[in-house]
């Protein structure tokens, strides 16, 4: 097991979070200071219970004293409301504050966190690492400052009726401290474990779903199963273990406050022998001992939330923590000409035995298209992801306008560009927010971007027009329609420089024509990069790139590199003869 970071330090952090609503904690707090003070009100109501109300009977203490307990009682019912509430809204607001912070910080991080944390590991932290963050933030705070509190208190009743007696319990609660230490540190141990399980839980469920069809084709529902079966037996152990410390230490809480009980007794009898201990005094007594013995249990089980949460808070400040993408760049760009230099440009990833790029040197210039091809793997994909810096050249500069790419404001940069792909990615609303994603466009501009991307004659066709959910992902859409909606979005987005990922890579014929249409009246006086699949659709371009294994092998028109019978020849007669070049 990994070493575990000292609790303090992290809760500490987390408690700044909920400082921010320092109002609603500080009602809370006033709260439970009500609660406790009413809690040892009522057991000092005890000694003139009995001792007036049995013992030696006093009419006028047959009124007030039920009085009293009513009135304790509505008032510590009220202080109850502020505590549950205001500690409510603060830990819900913090873990609120929590997610939006991860969320944006994700999003900020750059693209090779990405590569090494998958994505249902950071939805895990998003959603169940926050919530057990508000455990600890609210519930467990709860817990250990109202308990804390009516402990002092009762422990001050206790003395005001009997040192002795109270010295008798007391001797107890440091085996109890000791217990509730070692419980913590078990407890975080545990919880470390059972967060990370459930990250690699959630993405082998993800991945089983998403692959649903792979799976069953191959037969490997039962593969799937007992690998998901597996992680969940670990969460399903691990979880018990946190069971059996937390019932284990609280049977061995109430073991010792059983013996304090039973001190107490054989103190307070001896003390009522000799005269210096009443009837009443000894039921006020019994009374706060009681009082204080669930208060021991909750803080000692409280400890497993606690430390979940801790757990939790330490992997969510992880994220927090995380080095952001490289944005030292001070000049700013409103609208560039387009024209990319790369020079000696290479790539290496982290953790990677080769190089992505070695020696890349070429210029696109406005109004040309730029076609890169090459056989899977060589290189072209981490080409064009240079462009938008989701990756950082490990040699040589890349220049827009004659600036190096890491002098612009990355902002500024990216809003140059307009990225279509093979994989469309569509989110989970109407076809007007997607093809307006992150603008504000009138239905007028909406529908000349939906025509020119010729999207508008399915469009038309649908239940609510512009209006009608498209699904998660599009789902409700065919994939030449989720293409022509992306292409929609990259004209209304009007920027200078066009990247295309084998956007028809997936396409049938008649929505590849379609796809090609809109293309041509998007291409125009844009600096364009084309990622081809079929060779045949840029036959039209200006240049064509050949990557093999990250090197520019071969550069020209599509009439000279067939002419050169070299690598872009053989790659263009392979796909002939699979079924033409189309």
């Amino acid at each position: 097991m990994s070493q575990v970071t000292p609790a303090w330090p992290i809760y500490r952090r987390l408690l700044g979070h909920a400082l921010r609503y320092w109002p609603l904690l500080l009602a809370a707090f006033a709260g439970m200071m009500v609660e406790a003070v009413a809690g040892g009100a009522f057991v000092q109501l005890m000694e003139p219970l009995v001792n007036e109300g049995f013992v030696d009977p006093n009419p006028r203490m047959a009124v007030l004293l039920p009085l009293a307990i009513v009135g304790l009682f509505l008032v510590r019912g009220l202080a109850t409301f502020v505590v549950d509430y205001g500690m409510a809204r603060a830990g819900r607001s913090v873990v609120r504050d929590l997610r939006e912070l991860v969320l944006a910080k994700y999003l900020r991080l750059p693209s090779a966190h990405f590569d090494r944390e998958p994505v249902p590991g950071m939805v895990s932290r998003l959603n169940f690492d926050t919530e057990q963050v508000a455990q600890a933030s609210s519930d467990a705070l709860k817990v250990i400052v109202t308990d804390s509190l009516t402990i002092a208190y009762l422990l001050g009743v206790m003395l005001s009726k009997s040192v002795k007696v109270t010295l008798a319990m007391v001797l107890i609660a440091p085996l109890i401290g000791v217990i509730v230490m070692y419980v913590g540190r078990r407890y975080r141990r545990i919880s470390t474990g059972i967060q990370e399980g459930m990250g690699r839980m959630a993405q082998a469920a993800e991945q089983s779903l998403a692959a649903q069809q792979d799976v069953k084709v191959h037969g490997a529902q039962d593969y799937e199963t007992s690998r998901y079966a597996r992680l969940a037996n670990r969460i399903f152990r691990l979880n018990l273990k946190v069971e059996t410390t937390r019932a284990a230490a609280s049977a061995l809480v109430q073991l010792l406050a059983a013996v304090a009980l039973a001190a107490i007794v054989w103190v307070a009898t001896r003390e009522a022998l000799a005269g210096r201990l009443n009837a009443g005094e000894f039921v006020a007594l019994m009374t706060a001992m009681m009082g204080i013995i669930p208060s021991l249990r909750r803080i000692t089980s409280i400890q497993s939330a606690i430390s979940r949460g801790v757990a939790a808070a330490e992997r969510v400040f992880a994220v927090l923590d995380a080095e952001e993408e490289a944005d030292r760049g001070t000049r700013p760009l409103a609208r560039a000409r387009g024209e990319l230099v790369f020079d000696d440009v290479g790539l290496r990833y982290a953790g990677a035995d080769g190089v992505a790029l070695e020696g890349i040197s070429f210029a696109a210039r406005p109004g040309t298209v730029t076609a890169i091809v090459g056989r899977s793997g060589s290189g072209k994909t981490s080409l064009v992801r240079l462009v938008p810096r989701f990756y950082e050249p490990t040699t040589g500069t890349i220049t827009l306008d004659g600036v190096p790419l890491h002098e612009y404001r990355l902002a500024d940069l990216r809003r140059q560009i307009a990225l279509v792909g093979q994989r469309v990615m569509l989110f989970d609303d109407t076809v007007a927010a997607n093809i307006a994603y992150a603008s504000d466009a009138d239905p007028a501009r909406l529908r000349a971007a939906a025509e020119a991307a010729n999207a508008w004659e399915f469009i038309a066709r649908l239940p609510q027009g512009l209006d009608t959910p498209v699904g998660e992902n599009g789902a409700l859409l065919s994939g030449g329609q989720r293409q022509r909606l992306a292409i929609a979005r990259a004209i209304l987005r009007d920027a200078p420089i066009l990247i295309l990922d084998e956007a028809t890579a997936a396409l049938d014929n008649e929505s590849e024509r379609l796809v090609q249409d809109a293309l041509a009246r998007l291409m125009p006086d844009r600096t364009t990069l084309v990622i081809a699949h079929r060779l045949s659709t840029i036959e039209h371009a200006d240049q064509v790139l050949v990557l093999d294994h990250g090197r520019l092998v071969e550069r020209g028109t599509h009439a000279e590199l067939l002419a050169q019978d070299g690598l872009y020849a053989h790659l263009y007669r392979m796909q002939f003869r699979e079924g033409g070049a189309g």
